[in-house]
């Protein structure tokens, strides 16, 4: 129960999840996974398949995109509360960056399964998280 009520505290603290009643969140919680990682460890491959969504429990890490030429840029990084993968949730698509971490680090990990699983019987669910990932990809794209 303890572990159930850290997930549940974490996801609390994630726009992709926060408009999702309690009850959703708890079934959701059950369905992560704890992970860790050694500093310099690559937690996702740039190019390869996504096994899914990561929350940041302890530590750093930094997402790097390799260019046609080789050259790497650092164009994001991560600490405690923050998240990434929220596309691989929604499609099988490569990796548009490696995520690299630079401490030692803790993550908890939804798979895209999982998460379509939960979310196939509740629509209402299912348009709120499609509504924050499209805000999020907005605000990428700004960026740029």
């Amino acid at each position: 129960m303890v572990r159930e009520e850290k997930v549940l505290e974490a996801l609390n603290r994630a726009p992709l999840f926060q408009s999702l009643g309690r009850r959703k969140l708890q079934g959701l919680a059950k369905r992560f996974v704890d992970r860790t990682y050694e500093a310099g460890e690559q937690i996702v491959t740039q190019g390869k398949g996504g096994e899914g969504f990561f929350f940041i429990t302890s530590g750093k890490a930094e997402a790097v995109r390799e260019g046609p030429d080789g050259e790497k840029t650092t164009v994001n990084t991560f600490g405690p509360n923050d998240f990434f993968g929220e596309l691989a949730l929604l499609d099988d698509g490569p990796r548009t960056a490696s995520v690299i971490a630079t401490e030692p680090t803790e993550c908890l990990v939804l798979t895209r399964w999982d998460f379509l699983s939960s979310l196939r019987d509740d629509a209402d669910a299912a348009v709120k998280v499609l509504q924050e990932v499209a805000r999020r990809f907005r605000v990428a794209l700004e960026t740029l």
